[in-house]
């Protein structure tokens, strides 16, 4: 239950309405890349869908997402400048922009 208000917490951050463009899709902007994906996919849904496994930097090499559930922190961005969101748990919103996070 409480994975579900996080959820909802970092969807709210992001100062956006939720708006998808046209024909229910969204683009996002990944470390200055244009990405499209379906309305309510995550954003690790976006990532995944467009050919991208692994977008995390950490010394141990690239990762992604791995258990999808938000558990493993593993799928971590910056989202809207807002560090440590889980991209497993967020909905791509129209606008997003992600960027990776380089952790130990």
């Amino acid at each position: 239950m409480s994975g579900a208000r996080g959820a909802t917490a970092a969807h709210g951050s992001s100062g956006a309405h939720g708006s998808s463009g046209a024909h229910g899709s969204v683009e996002i902007l990944v470390e200055g890349e244009t990405v499209a994906g379906r309305a309510g996919q995550t954003i690790a849904g976006v990532l995944l869908g467009s050919g991208r496994v692994a977008w995390r930097g950490a010394q141990q090499g690239e990762r992604g997402v791995f258990c999808g559930i938000g558990v493993c922190h593993d799928c971590l961005v910056t989202v809207n400048g807002v560090e440590g969101v889980r991209a497993c748990q967020r909905e791509a919103v129209h606008g997003d922009r992600v960027e990776r996070e380089v952790r130990g």
